[in-house]
């Protein structure tokens, strides 16, 4: 497990890196396509073609790094917390 990174953007980075996406020099929240190749990564349960919407995205991957108990995309409107992203990047890392 790596330190925790200091910044939202450089989580999301590492993540983008993580899953064949590239960096992003300004901070930025994930594309659908970004969040499609981390449903992809972590094996969400969603079908990701054709791309269903972000919250749906964010719900499932939470779902499959065990860090939501339920499926509920209203509970995901809004972009991942800091410490979502540190056990995205963790459950990333450990899947590599």
């Amino acid at each position: 497990m790596h330190a925790m990174a200091s910044t939202v953007a450089a989580l999301r980075n590492q993540i983008r890196v993580a899953v064949g996406r590239y960096e992003r020099q300004t901070s930025s929240a994930f594309t659908k396509e970004a969040l499609a190749a981390i449903c992809e990564h972590v094996d969400a349960d969603i079908e990701t073609e054709p791309t269903p919407p972000k919250a749906e995205m964010r719900a499932a991957i939470l779902v499959a790094i065990g860090e939501a108990p339920t499926f509920d995309p209203s509970a995901h409107e809004s972009a991942f917390r800091k410490a979502q992203l540190q056990t995205i990047a963790d459950a990333l890392e450990e899947g590599a």
